[in-house]
């Protein structure tokens, strides 16, 4: 199964990974990646204010790319889309949550790292997984032995992904995007720098269509 979303986010090469702890910084957040023009956001679950984070964005940059990170059942797939959200990222294969949000027409992009993921995914019809913990897993050197048996699946590695290695991961023709808390910097989020957000969003987007061109 094919989803726009997802081929949206290729099309940016960056999953940027958001952690907050107060929802309350979501609203500047979100435009300040949209202003650096990387309009997506991976909302992780790791935090209580992350469906109200996901709520927030998606009302405030309604043509913002916002979903959810680190799910690891259904209620919180619902609560994603019952914020608005766009799709699910999940670490592992939770056959459950992919389930569910292909019944709700909601992109889902599952956590694999073995062939035995892989044949789920293949059994559920996806194109575009996650790949966790890209780096503890043999980084590019495995994403390329992929490739042969796996030749329909694009990745989007995360686990160690960084901006002195994200020319190795997108240079691979199987990599759809990369994430990483790379961007946006927790420190800067801390700080709430917004407009060092935006700057270091633009200067990465420069980056990657060099990699890519």
């Amino acid at each position: 199964m094919k989803f726009k979303v997802l081929s949206d986010i290729e099309s940016v090469g960056i999953v940027p990974l958001v952690v907050l702890e107060d929802a309350g910084k979501a609203a500047p957040l979100a435009h300040a990646l949209c202003d650096g023009g990387i309009p997506i956001a991976e909302v992780t679950f790791r935090t209580e204010a992350a469906a109200k984070a996901i709520k927030i964005m998606a009302e405030e940059c309604p043509d913002m790319l916002v979903g959810s990170g680190t799910v690891h059942n259904v209620d919180q797939a619902w609560a994603t889309l019952d914020n608005g959200g766009k799709f699910v990222i999940t670490p592992g294969f939770n056959p459950k949550v992919v389930e569910w949000c292909l019944k709700h027409n909601l992109a889902i992009c599952p956590g694999t790292v073995t062939p035995s993921d892989l044949e789920q995914a293949l059994d559920f019809g996806l194109e575009v997984v996650k790949f966790f913990p890209a780096a503890a897993y043999g980084g590019t050197k495995t994403l390329k032995a992929l490739a042969g048996p796996y030749a329909s699946i694009k990745f989007v590695p995360t686990g160690g992904v960084n901006l002195d290695n994200l020319s190795e991961y997108l240079s691979l023709k199987n990599v759809a995007a990369v994430g990483g808390s790379f961007v946006p910097d927790p420190k800067m989020v801390k700080a709430e720098d917004y407009e060092g957000i935006s700057s270091a969003c633009r200067d990465i987007l420069k980056k990657v269509k060099d990699i890519r061109s």
